[in-house]
């Protein structure tokens, strides 16, 4: 993500001055020249306080570098500024400068201000403005880009993310908050070192103990990513099973599903034998149909998202039919050809194209359309009477029709009338 990364501990290669106590006169010289740097910097910071750190200097070039630290009024997030003569000034965190070159080694340039004594408390609401609950329990600066400053922080709980902000840091920008587990197996050069991977996998028995599905677990892997911030874990369990778990950016619980369900979620599970839970759950399904009055022997499925206690599933039969099982908890249910379903707002997806097409031109016969043969249709609209209107194509190229449905207690065609009277057809051919 950052090819030319420069890391935290490498601010420069010169030599630095000795961190030391604060004096007034450091004080005095720092409250006269740091202000200006900052504006220069472009930092958002107002100066509460500042120090010179000390100056470097380099005979063979005949130049200097001067070094300062500077609080702010707000934020909480201080900074080290590198200004060498006649050269453009850089601008490093606390949480950086703080960072030691290696570990049990001391920082080369510790910010020792007061306003500066826990820069990490800044990160908190950083943090939930880039949608993740997390209490900073540790923090490290990892480095910069040319754009972007890099900051690892681990949370209470056991959880870790990488901060992606603006170089230099400004906290009014856009951050990201990325899970370390993103970079754990990842071949860049970003990597999180304050807790172990394990630590921070071991957060997965606290999601199956949430799920409540009696999952003793034997193994954890992280999926992957949401854009909109979710992130999501599989376990596996003694017992053979295996789940997947969708986790908010609050860190709660928010959705799971049995690794028979997840073929669809980012790739589905690997920890556990999923063909075989596969297997089970379309016998399940073919039980199902069949009480259901269908006589559906399901060979593949695929779930909707989950309505309520409803169990929705498209099934595709051993025959090459298929259709949506809506399969309700305590109850038989139904199963709907895929034109219907298309009325009941369910569109398929895994059956071929075309299924359902048969049933929406019996459909059409009812009310004496015997010249069109379906061949296509979309979900149109529904009416202030509470009616689906679906509209169809028709393969002789001529003008296709709105079949009008009721859909309770079950669906059926009520009506159809052709789109050169109906208005807001769109399917081609049709307009």
């Amino acid at each position: 993500m950052a090819a030319l990364l420069v890391p935290a501990a490498a601010m420069s290669q010169a030599k630095k001055p000795t961190a030391a106590a604060v004096t007034e006169a450091a004080r005095k010289i720092g409250m006269a020249e740091a202000p200006a740097l900052v504006a220069t910097v472009g930092l958002p910071c107002q100066v509460s306080d500042a120090r010179l750190v000390g100056k470097t200097e380099d005979k063979k070039a005949k130049t200097s570098t001067s070094y300062y630290e500077v609080a702010c009024a707000t934020g909480g997030m201080g900074y080290v500024l590198q200004a060498p003569l006649g050269g453009t000034a850089t601008a490093f965190t606390c949480i950086e400068a703080n960072t030691a070159p290696e570990p049990g080694k001391p920082s080369a340039l510790p910010c020792t201000l007061p306003g500066n004594a826990d820069p990490k408390s800044a990160l908190t609401p950083m943090l939930a403005k880039a949608g993740v609950q997390c209490v900073p329990e540790n923090v490290r600066g990892i480095g910069q880009s040319k754009i972007n400053t890099y900051v690892e922080v681990a949370c209470q709980g056991g959880t870790g993310y990488v901060i992606v902000a603006s170089a230099p840091f400004d906290a009014s920008k856009e951050i990201q908050a990325q899970n370390c587990l993103n970079f754990d197996d990842g071949a860049g050069n970003i990597k999180c070192a304050l807790t172990d991977k394990a630590s921070r996998m071991a957060v997965v028995d606290s999601y199956a103990t949430q799920a409540k599905n009696g999952c003793v677990v034997k193994d954890r892997r992280f999926v992957g990513a949401a854009k909109d911030g979710a992130n999501f874990f599989e376990s596996s369990c003694q017992d053979g099973k295996g789940y997947i778990y969708k986790i908010d950016g609050r860190g709660a619980l928010a959705q799971t599903w049995d690794c028979a369900k997840a073929q669809g979620i980012l790739g589905g599970c690997e920890l556990t034998n999923a063909r075989e839970a596969e297997t089970a759950q379309a016998e399940l399904y073919t039980r199902l149909a069949k009480a259901a009055g269908s006589t559906c022997a399901v060979d593949k499925y695929a779930i909707f998202p989950a309505q309520g206690s409803d169990d929705v599933v498209e099934l595709v039969c051993k025959d090459g039919t298929g259709g949506v099982g809506v399969f309700k908890a305590g109850g038989k249910g139904n199963v709907l050809n895929c034109g219907h379903a298309l009325a009941a707002g369910y569109k398929c997806g895994l059956n071929k194209a075309g299924s359902g097409n048969a049933e929406l031109t019996a459909d059409l016969r009812k009310f004496d359309q015997k010249t069109c043969t379906v061949s296509g249709s979309r979900l149109a609209a529904k009416t202030v009477k509470g009616t689906i209107l679906v509209e169809v194509a028709c393969s002789d190229g001529f003008k296709g029709y709105m079949i009008e449905y009721n859909t309770q207690p079950t669906v059926s065609a009520v009506g159809a009338i052709g789109c050169a009277f109906a208005g807001n057809c769109k399917l081609p051919g049709n307009t």
